[in-house]
């Protein structure tokens, strides 16, 4: 697979200069807590089964905030109409995902200058609704991650409040974030299993702890 080796390629960008991240198609996507910090709930590992596969891989247990973070993913859809989550997994200290954009010129959604991430309050609405006024359409991808950055920490904000959630130091996210534009079905294949089986070999990521 040359084109894509997860131990580098999730650790920096490689944005390509001048490309129009608004363009239909799939985009790799991982961000990374501040610090490596493990917020999300944990992957209990064991010690390796000699001379035959684990029957039952680690998979990773999500906490609170680890489920408000998967929420947050499949909003997406709601405040953009043109994508699609596809997999995904979120991680004790980061989130790897595929996104498709489908579409980017349907009708009744907002298209013009960014519309920051607003706060809403899920105390009272647990999933949020969006209207003709404030879905968007023809958005760079980057502005999605930002909004889902956003979005994350203000709640990730009152989950520390109001249910006791690990505080964090400074910001709940790394400034950038990693992507990767899927060129290929074989490709879209190979980093969708890349995702699926993160959690199952989170003993020699690099972004674990305790390596």
């Amino acid at each position: 697979m040359p084109d894509y080796h997860p131990n580098i390629h999730h650790r920096k960008s490689i944005r390509l200069k001048g490309y129009d991240y608004s363009k239909t198609g799939w985009y790799f996507i991982t961000i990374c807590v501040q610090g490596h910090a493990c917020l999300f709930g944990e992957i209990p590992v064991r010690a390796p089964l000699r001379g035959r596969p684990d029957p039952n891989p680690p998979q990773m247990i999500l906490n609170g905030a680890g489920e408000m973070i998967a929420k947050w993913y499949y909003e997406l859809e709601n405040k953009y109409p043109g994508i699609r989550c596809r997999e995904m997994v979120v991680m004790p200290n980061h989130f790897h995902c595929i996104i498709e954009i489908t579409d980017n010129h349907q009708q009744d959604a907002h298209v013009g200058a960014p519309l920051r991430g607003r706060p809403v309050d899920t105390c009272t609405i647990d999933v949020p609704q969006y209207g003709p006024d404030n879905k968007k359409i023809g958005v760079p991808m980057g502005e999605m991650v930002d909004w889902f950055k956003t979005m994350t920490t203000n709640e990730y904000i009152r989950g520390v409040k109001n249910q006791g959630w690990k505080r964090f130091d400074g910001k709940l996210w790394q400034r950038n974030y990693w992507e990767h534009i899927i060129r290929d079905d074989g490709s879209y294949s190979r980093i969708a299993a890349y995702i699926l089986q993160n959690p199952s070999k989170w003993s020699d990521d690099q972004l674990n702890p305790h390596n």
